[in-house]
């Protein structure tokens, strides 16, 4: 089995994680539009990739 498929998991949950962290009332409130946007990116990409290599794996098989 592919070992990056759990590293692609993993960045998918970090990227889930960039969207929930609350960075109100903190010195950090100003990037919080930052990582929202880098956080929904990393999720799409992310699972892209794996839909990708799911469909190539079933064809290929």
């Amino acid at each position: 089995m592919d070992n990056r498929i759990f590293l692609f998991l993993a960045t998918i949950l970090s990227g889930f994680a960039l969207i929930k962290v609350p960075l109100a009332n903190s010195f950090l409130e100003s990037i919080s539009p930052v990582t929202n946007i880098l956080g929904i990116l990393t999720v799409l990409v992310f699972s892209l990739v794996l839909i990708y290599k799911g469909v190539k794996s079933l064809f290929l098989k």
